[in-house]
């Protein structure tokens, strides 16, 4: 799950993002910002932070993004994994990261819910959503419950009948608490009526090799993510969460057909510190709208089951503010989870 067979497993100096990313701007942050510079721009490498262990929906959306990039910017990008906390130790950095355009985040659905769970616990958050300014979203990937090849079911139905019969028996893993993989099943568990207990970890690529090894039994994962475990027979799909049917998954029912009125995207974006100059953050627009546009970033999406869904700036900005406020209602719904 960790090997997308794309990239260099460690993703050093892949090019892409950095030189995204380095456009910006190196030391003359204070001066005015010209378009001639911002033309230049990146003049170095550029570091996207990907704040979840390899494996999970932004790093394997991140890493083939660079190296298409870096055919793009001739500078290369390296991608930093800052793990922990179901994607906040990495937003967290980037978000106090220099904004010249030379350290960006790629991150998922999660990085609308960080805030409202502090205040769910009272703390002051530690980061907000306006710390970032986002330059593009480049997939929305409608998730899956899949379960491991040792179980029995094969429909959503006869999952949730065992779980029914034996409350607590079965165990779910995720991303971490309130991370982007817990969501979609607590909001599911919640709408059924179900008991599963639950076992975070520290990333998408971590809670699926909880599932394989069974020490969870089921898992809501992003199409992308799974794909390969689902291709290999490893786990099997029971419900899709899109509003319709995943191209790449015509069998698999959606929630909404079975009866519960869920649905949930698990999307990758591109953001920059707030800060950041505009003509910089125009640059990196530009750069991400011809990288995901070439056939080998498609490509590479297709290899795990994944759709390219880019919006420009402006479109994305209008997506987050929406499905931020969907994503702080399931926290509220979900409610204190110490566990």
């Amino acid at each position: 799950m960790s090997d997308t067979g794309h990239i260099d497993r460690r993703g050093v100096m892949l090019g892409a993002a950095a030189s995204a990313t380095a456009m910006g701007l190196g030391a003359g942050l204070g001066s005015g910002l010209g378009p001639a510079l911002a033309d230049t721009y990146p003049t170095r490498a550029v570091t996207v932070i990907n704040p979840f262990p390899p494996g999970g929906a932004a790093d394997v959306v991140a890493r083939p993004f660079a190296a298409v990039v870096e055919t793009v910017t001739k500078q290369p990008m390296v991608i930093e994994t800052k793990a922990g906390a179901a994607g906040a130790v990495g937003a967290q950095f980037a978000a106090a990261a220099k904004p010249d355009g030379y350290t960006l985040l790629m991150h998922i659905v999660s990085i609308s819910g960080f805030a409202e769970v502090d205040r769910l616990f009272g703390r002051k958050p530690k980061f907000t959503r306006d710390d970032f300014v986002p330059v593009a979203r480049l997939i929305a990937d409608p998730c899956v419950l899949v379960v491991n090849d040792q179980q029995p079911y094969k429909t959503l139905q006869e999952f949730m009948a065992d779980a029914k019969a034996r409350p607590n028996a079965l165990i779910f893993s995720s991303s971490g608490l309130y991370g982007a993989l817990h969501l979609p099943m607590a909001l599911f568990l919640k709408a059924a009526g179900l008991q599963v207990r639950h076992l975070p970890t520290a990333g998408g690529g971590p809670a699926v090799t909880a599932l394989i090894g069974n020490n969870a039994q089921a898992l809501v994962s992003s199409i992308a993510a799974a794909s390969g475990q689902m291709k290999a027979g490893k786990v099997r799909p029971l419900a899709c969460f899109g509003a319709t049917r995943a191209a790449s998954l015509p069998d698999v029912p959606t929630m909404k057909e079975l009866g519960f009125d869920i649905e949930y995207y698990l999307w990758v974006g591109l953001f920059a510190p707030k800060g950041t100059p505009e003509p910089v953050v125009t640059r990196l627009r530009e750069i991400t709208r011809e990288a995901v546009a070439t056939d080998a970033f498609k490509q590479a999406m297709k290899n795990i089951g994944q759709d390219v869904a880019y919006q420009d700036q402006p479109e994305f900005k209008a997506f987050w503010d929406a499905d931020a406020r969907r994503i702080e209602d399931a926290v509220r719904t979900i409610g204190k989870v110490e566990g």
